[in-house]
């Protein structure tokens, strides 16, 4: 049962599908803008910008946090929106239930910065994080929602083969993993996704790629040797296009030794706890994330 709360931002994100005739970069990175304008940030959430490594970053905490504990967290927006500006809320509530330090990179975008742009950057950032800052692997998360949560599996992929300890865990909020858009949940989820269109998934995708193969194991980690990650949760709902790109990465990633969470939200919509502020269904999932990350992050 979805809550009330809940129907009304499936409403709102309903009417800006509507609105938009055609997918465009401007239209996709001003929604995201607007979406995340709506909500006030809490006075007790302290943002501090940083040079990660070469990429622009933000270390967001929150009130008790343990210092030594580090999320790096990557956003979504599939490679061509998103921004610091637009995850603020989410990252700090992680921050919050996790008590630990999180730190968000804005990195680079399609189509100015196509693939494997964001890769780097989000490779160079985990680098920066361990040999430049000090902080362990046994005490950093990887996480990201959308394409974020694509980049974050294909970020561990590209850190494992270049021989770099990995995190402790990982997270993925309704993962995009199939550039190739060939998750049967393209179509049969169609007509309950109020967020992300088949049509506007594939023009994300073509500006990403650039003409790279859509199966390309680190811009599509659904395809790649999952082998030695480390504990991954992935969290979907049941209402959006990109359920199957988290079911068959689950199963692919568990057929690979991964222990891994898979948990399936009914009736939830794409990253829905990015709408914690005003959501019951968004509170309850970050509850949920903070506990996964407490399973690892000890006193």
């Amino acid at each position: 049962m979805v809550s009330k709360e809940m129907e009304v931002i499936i409403k709102l994100l309903r009417e800006f599908q509507a609105s938009q005739i055609e997918p465009s970069v401007e239209g996709m990175r001003n929604g995201l803008e607007q979406l995340s304008s709506m909500i006030k940030l809490p006075k007790d959430v302290k943002c501090e910008p940083v040079d990660a490594g070469g990429v622009p970053a933000e270390w967001i905490t929150t009130p008790g946090v343990v210092s030594r504990h580090v999320i790096l967290y990557l956003h979504g927006g599939g490679y061509v929106g998103g921004s610091i500006k637009t995850h603020r809320d989410l990252v700090a509530r992680i921050s919050r239930v996790s008590r630990a330090r999180v730190l968000i990179i804005d990195y680079q975008l399609a189509p100015e910065h196509p693939f494997p742009a964001a890769l780097e950057d989000s490779v160079a950032a985990y680098r920066w994080l361990v040999s430049t800052k000090g902080i362990s692997p046994d005490n950093l998360i990887v996480a990201g929602d959308s394409a974020g949560g694509g980049l974050t599996v294909a970020s561990l992929v590209k850190l494992r083969d270049e021989g770099v300890a990995l995190p402790a865990a990982a997270i993925c909020l309704s993962p995009w993993t199939d550039l190739a858009c060939t998750g049967k949940s393209m179509k049969s989820k169609a007509k309950s996704d109020p967020f992300i269109t088949s049509e506007s998934g594939k023009f994300m995708a073509n500006l990403y790629l650039k003409g790279v193969d859509p199966c390309d194991p680190l811009a599509s980690p659904l395809y790649a040797n999952l082998q030695g990650l480390p504990p991954m949760l992935i969290l979907v709902g049941t209402s959006e296009i990109l359920l199957d790109d988290s079911v068959r990465l689950a199963k692919r990633a568990k057929a690979s030794g991964v222990d891994v969470k898979l948990d399936i939200w009914e009736d939830m919509i794409h990253v829905f706890p990015a709408f914690a502020e005003v959501t019951p269904e968004g509170r309850q999932a970050i509850e949920k994330i903070g506990e996964f990350i407490q399973k690892f992050f000890t006193e």
